[in-house]
């Protein structure tokens, strides 16, 4: 039975990390510093990529437009999120609510896109290595990079539309630091199944797809590792993959925990911690696995600042 009210929410409050006032200040300063971070490196591997030579190649090309989703996708929730634990104001309006939800997943949808391309480029980069600058040409990876934004973008339209279409009458408080879909959803007074089934197609669809497409390129990427004949170039090529395949595991583990099963099941409180490891920990240790491991970047980024030192 859904909640009746004669009263219209024109507005929520996000809950966010509220169990322990003391600790407000301290998480205030903790995902300020993962804030920076986050932002700082991202911006330092796109401005490296464009300015040295040697990296435009589609690899660094994708891992600029990851970097670029990045900012994009830490500032739908973060800045909010800090503002209301220094100010105390908490509130955000449903529209607000709305296209921080169409934003947060719209980028989200796009990261699970360009995970996909990035490991087939890496794919073909190791396992047809002859081939792989005939078959990736700079053409190729803006296609690909194009499709990734598109249908990152295209994708939580429907939901979105459909939410906007709901009826909230209170409570207000949503049980999480931002905008998800089942704390949403679980406030609207309502019939909420269509937008339920439109959401979860949506979810099972993009993250199941690009999560299997993924898993199937590390595959046949490790089973080609495995075949390389010289010791150091085995290792140096699985460290590689090896810490791409974490953060990649660690990040689809926690997404597939959240969006593929039922909202009846959701435990707010645990999805709010595990909703911090893909929304803010992956993001944090994205620019070290995919780019500052990198020697080849390493060197970049390092010319560079030291250009910028001489001549800033």
């Amino acid at each position: 039975m859904r909640r009746r009210n004669n009263s219209s929410v024109t507005e929520f409050i996000l809950v966010g990390f509220t169990a322990i006032p003391q600790l407000q200040i301290v998480l205030f300063i903790l995902f300020l510093a993962i804030y920076i971070f986050t932002i700082t490196t991202n911006a330092i591997i796109i401005g490296t990529v464009r300015a040295e030579r040697r990296l435009h190649k589609p690899m660094y090309f994708f891992i600029s437009n990851f970097s670029f989703l990045e900012i994009w996708y830490t500032s739908t929730f973060i800045p909010k999120m800090m503002a209301g634990l220094v100010t105390g104001n908490k509130t955000i309006s449903v529209h607000g609510c709305i296209i921080q939800f169409y934003f947060i997943f719209a980028f989200g949808a796009t990261v699970n896109f360009l995970l996909a391309v990035m490991s087939y480029d890496r794919y073909l980069a190791i396992c047809h290595p002859l081939r792989y600058t005939t078959i990736m040409t700079n053409k190729v990876s803006d296609y690909l990079a194009l499709f990734a934004w598109t249908a990152g973008l295209f994708a939580p339209l429907m939901p979105a539309v459909w939410i906007s279409t709901l009826s909230f009458c209170g409570p207000q408080n949503i049980d999480h630091f931002f905008c998800d879909f089942a704390p949403l959803l679980n406030l609207s007074c309502t019939d909420t199944s269509l937008v339920e089934v439109i959401f979860f197609t949506f979810a099972w669809s993009i993250i199941l797809c690009c999560f299997f497409f993924t898993m199937v390129s590390y595959i046949h990427i490790i089973s080609t590792v495995l075949r390389i004949r010289s010791p150091f170039g085995r290792q140096k090529t699985f460290s590689t993959c090896s810490s791409h395949l974490a953060v990649v595991s660690v990040y689809y583990g926690t997404v597939i925990f959240m969006y593929v099963r039922p909202t009846a099941r959701t435990t707010f409180h645990l999805d709010k911690v595990v909703s911090v490891f893909y929304s803010m920990v992956t993001p944090l240790f994205n620019p070290i696995v995919y780019s500052l491991r990198n020697q080849e970047v390493k060197k970049a980024v390092t010319k560079v600042l030291h250009h910028h030192q001489i001549f800033g």
